[in-house]
Formats: structure tokens, C-alpha cells, sequence
């Protein structure tokens, strides 16, 4: 090994003539007087930082912001489910209240513009005479009777959420006029008040019933995936003769079981776990699949050896590594059971009056006389094809997001 000489002071290449550098026929070295740093060479940028050391939940985010659909979807479920806090609110009229002199009266049309001009939102006011070859009311507009909206007033006394009385109202009527923005049922009743108030009752059986399938599904899969063999051999079994049975018919026998005389909310739950006893089966089957690919790995065998107990096992290291896809397909398990609510109550084997959904909504629409004369009672489907939409459209987004890396 040949000596060299160990030099500081300047570096080699300098353009000094290679003689000089040369001492008694040895090389020098140069050697750097700063503080050495081993990441130097590897140094990232801030942003390259903040990438790679962002945590999972994060480039869940930061994936789903860049599906547009999703993010629009997520807006609208986000404003819809902020909106069933507040329904009594934002409700023209109660829930309750009747209107007997206008039966079946159509929607009236929001103005901003009279006679050129630019003016407070109003409505024409109605006329109606009765038809007697026809046996209906005809009603007409009056274009010299403005009926100016007011906001922010007091109208309709309610309950708030069963806590104290209230009168304030996103919108109301003109004093002694109406606002149907869109119509009346059979009984005079605002329509889009009862929408309001149907939303509280339809997109919430769609959680507390997803609750009910999540916690089966994580627990039933969680025991087939982790122990294996007779154990899983049974559950799957049993999963695919559920699976077999068509759901309608299905969650139309278990309704029909439900006491005639149980309370309304007594059958709200029982619609729920209905619902939710029935979609659980294809959260099992993916909390199944999961648990087969990761027990085998170093992290699962080295908690077993060190004595974790099954439950820890599963609870604490297994299932957090893939809860984002856990949650995705459960964002997709809620349409179902908004249509199968809406479904069972169209069929009158659902909720049933004075609760309000938008299934029970519908019911009042199953003769086509009245769907063909008042076509406005159908407008609660708009309300159950956009919810279900938006949340097929968002659980694509978050599935596509749950794996961040790909």
C-alpha cells in the first residue's frame, strides 16, 4: 500500500503545476475542514420532504383532491348532511301544517325581474276554481298579485330537535300568501318543507346502518381471515347462502315481521338493523381477504411471539393497515341502503306516517292518476338518485385514494 501525504488546505486540480504538487514523490490529499453531514448528498428540498414524509391519511388526501367528481360529490353529501341539523330551519313551512285551501297545487316559480326592473325575490299568487267536469282545482297565477319571500323571519313554531320551542325560518311566505317552490300533496302540505324533513330520516338509516354492517363485517371477516380453516370454511358457507337470497324480497319478509304496533322510532331501528344485518357480507368478505394476506407477515408473527392475544392482534396491528379500503367500501354500501329504505317504504312495509322520508314521500305517488295530474309528487326521487350518485362517485374517489402508492 503506497504512502500518501495528508495535506489540508487546497484542493487537488487547482491548476498548480503537477511538479510542484509533488513532495518527495508523494501525493497530496486534500481533506475538507467542514462539519461533516452524512446527508449531504441525499439532502431533499422542503417540498420533497414534506412528500416523502407525509403520513398515509395525508396522500389519501392529497390523492383524492385531484378526482374532481369526488371532491364535488363530497361537497354535496357534506351540504346535505349539514342541512338535516338544521332542517326546521331551513324549512318554509312545519312539517305538520296544512294548507287545505291549496290541495294540490303546483309549484310557483321564483321571480327576480318586474316590469324591467330589478327586485326582491317574489311569486305570483294563486287562483283557483274548481273543475267540476274534471272534479279537480284549476289553478292559475295572478301576475298582479306579488308575493315578495321573506328571509330570516318568523313563520311556523317548531320543536328544535326536541329541546325548545322556535319560529325562525330560513324563508318565508308573504303575510297572507303562500310559497309552494314545488307544490302540495293531497293534504296541502309543502312538499319541499317535507323533503327537508324526509332527508333527516333517509340519509341518516344509510350510517347508523353502515355502523351496524361495519361492526359485523370487521368482526365476522376478522375471525374467518385470522383463524382459517373449519372456522373460515363455515363463515363463508353461511355468507354465501345470505348472498344467495334476493334482498328484496328479503328485507321485505323481515319488515313484514315488525310489530303493527311498535312506535315509529322503535321502527326506524328495526328498518336499520334490518339494513345493516343484511350488507354485511361483502365487508366480511374484504376484512376476510385482507387478513389472509397479512398474517402471514413478520410484523403479525413477531406480535404473536411476543404474546399479544388474537383480539390485539387483529385490533391493533392488522386492521389499521387497511382501514382506508375498510372505509371506501363502506362509502359504498350507503346508496343500497338509502334505496332499500326508500324501497320498503314506497311499499308501505318501511317507515310509516307521521315519520317522514323520502321513501314514505313516494308512497303517496303509486297511482299513476296521480303521478300523470301532479307529476310534482315524483320530485323525491331527484333527492334519491343525486345522494346515491354522489355517493357512488365519492366512494370511487376514496377507493382509488386508499392506495396512495400506485
Amino acid at each position: 500500500m503506497s504512502d500518501l501525504a495528508f495535506t489540508s488546505g487546497s484542493a487537488p486540480g487547482d491548476g498548480r503545476d503537477t511538479a510542484a504538487e509533488t513532495i518527495g514523490g508523494q501525493l497530496p490529499h486534500y481533506v475538507s475542514g467542514a462539519a461533516f453531514d452524512p446527508y449531504a448528498v441525499e439532502r431533499m428540498t422542503q417540498a420533497q420532504e414534506r412528500f416523502y414524509m407525509a403520513s398515509q391519511w395525508r396522500m389519501m388526501w392529497w390523492k383524492l383532491r385531484r378526482h374532481r367528481v369526488a371532491v364535488l360529490s363530497g361537497a354535496v353529501l357534506l351540504t346535505m348532511y349539514l342541512s338535516i341539523l338544521v332542517c326546521e330551519f331551513l324549512a318554509p313551512y312545519g312539517l305538520d301544517t296544512r294548507n287545505t285551501d291549496f290541495i294540490f297545487a303546483p309549484p310557483q316559480r321564483v321571480r327576480v325581474f318586474s316590469e324591467g326592473r330589478l327586485v326582491a325575490p317574489f311569486v305570483y299568487g294563486f287562483e283557483y276554481r274548481l273543475d267540476m267536469a274534471k272534479l279537480e282545482r284549476v289553478y292559475a297565477s295572478n301576475p298582479r298579485k306579488h308575493e315578495t319571500i321573506r328571509f330570516f323571519c318568523h313563520g311556523d313554531e317548531y320543536q328544535f330537535w326536541g329541546f325548545f320551542r322556535a319560529d325562525l325560518h330560513l324563508a318565508c311566505p308573504a303575510h297572507g300568501g303562500q310559497l309552494f317552490l314545488l307544490g302540495t300533496d293531497r293534504l296541502g302540505r309543502d312538499l319541499l318543507s317535507r323533503m327537508i324533513y324526509g332527508a333527516r330520516i333517509s340519509l341518516t338509516v344509510g350510517l347508523f346502518g353502515v355502523a351496524v354492517s361495519f361492526t359485523l363485517g370487521i368482526l365476522i371477516g376478522g375471525i374467518a381471515g385470522y383463524y382459517g380453516g373449519w372456522t373460515d370454511i363455515l363463515i363463508q358457507r353461511c355468507i354465501e347462502v345470505i348472498q344467495s337470497f334476493p334482498h328484496l324480497p328479503l328485507w321485505m319478509a323481515l319488515s313484514a315481521i315488525l310489530p303493527v304496533s311498535w312506535s315509529p322510532l322503535l321502527v326506524y331501528v328495526g328498518i336499520t338493523l334490518i339494513l345493516g344485518m343484511i350488507e354485511w357480507t361483502h365487508l366480511a368478505r374484504a376484512v376476510r381477504s385482507k387478513l389472509l394476506a397479512l398474517r402471514e407477515e413478520d410484523f403479525c408473527t413477531a406480535a404473536v411471539l411476543m404474546g399479544a392475544r388474537p383480539a390485539r392482534v387483529i385490533g391493533r396491528h392488522l386492521l389499521p393497515s387497511f382501514m382506508s379500503h375498510l372505509i371506501a367500501s363502506a362509502t359504498l354500501v350507503v346508496p343500497g341502503m338509502i334505496l332499500g329504505e326508500t324501497a320498503l317504504s314506497f311499499l308501505g312495509l318501511g317507515l310509516r306516517p307521521p315519520m317522514t322520508s323520502w321513501g314514505v314521500l313516494l308512497n303517496e305517488a303509486q297511482n299513476i292518476n296521480v303521478v300523470a295530474l301532479y307529476p310534482w309528487l315524483m320530485l323525491p326521487v331527484a333527492n334519491v338518485v343525486i345522494t346515491v350518485l354522489a355517493f357512488n362517485f365519492f366512494g370511487d374517489g376514496l377507493r382509488d385514494a386508499a392506495d396512495p402508492y400506485h
